[in-house]
């Protein structure tokens, strides 16, 4: 069974917090909330929890996981370029539901890149994902936390119906937003090229993309 632990989804209890990132550290799975569904936290940088979060999602090894951070200085730890037009997003949309997927960063786990040389990553808004990112002090997943296609899980009782106690903690805040996923655009190509449209409106980032760099998305 999963510990299940209640926290304010506005000021989460900080020792809360840091048992949860005492199971991080010690190569545990967290099921957490996040503007927008519930996801599966784990050490991003961790290969052998890698694998248990593949597994218990039922994830293809093929496809990359994306990853949440506490501040902008720990791209470089991730990242070996931050294009111009990054810089700009970033000022714009983070914290927020903008993944932005870079040039990763050689020696990255290849199950964290799905065996490319990329990797997608934002700063969370929601309260209790900042703490969490914040206090774990590395970079963290945020892959949905539910089975691989599955219903994508707005409530601590969606992830238990479909993870049952495959977590080792679940930090239930309530209901989250859940209506999309966070946009995710890829700035390793010139220009960039929205790969998911979610919760940031896709016009919202073609009016920052055009302002600097004057020519649209690709389709």
């Amino acid at each position: 069974m999963s510990t299940i632990a209640k926290v304010d989804p506005q000021d989460p209890d900080k020792k809360t917090i840091q048992k949860a990132c005492s199971i991080l550290k010690d190569g545990g799975i967290l099921a957490f909330p996040t503007e927008t569904f519930y996801g599966l936290g784990a050490d991003a940088l961790n290969e052998q929890v890698l694998k248990r979060v593949f597994a218990l999602k039922q994830r293809d090894y093929a496809k990359p996981l994306l990853v949440i951070i506490a501040e902008k200085d720990q791209l470089h730890s991730l990242v070996s370029d931050i294009p111009a037009v990054a810089e700009k997003l970033i000022a714009s949309f983070w914290p927020g539901p903008l993944t932005i997927i870079f040039k990763a960063r050689k020696g990255l786990p290849s199950l964290l890149t799905g065996g490319t040389d990329t990797v997608g990553i934002r700063i969370s808004s929601h309260p209790v994902a900042q703490s969490l990112a914040s206090t774990f002090g590395r970079p963290l997943t945020a892959t949905s936390a539910n089975l691989s296609g599955g219903k994508n899980p707005i409530t601590a009782q969606d992830v238990c119906d479909q993870l049952g106690g495959g977590v080792n903690m679940m930090l239930d805040a309530g209901e989250t937003k859940g209506i999309k996923g966070s946009t995710i655009i890829d700035v390793t190509l010139s220009p960039p090229r929205i790969v998911r449209e979610g919760d940031v409106p896709v016009d919202e980032v073609v009016r920052v993309v055009i302002s600097h760099t004057g020519h649209c998305l690709q389709p």
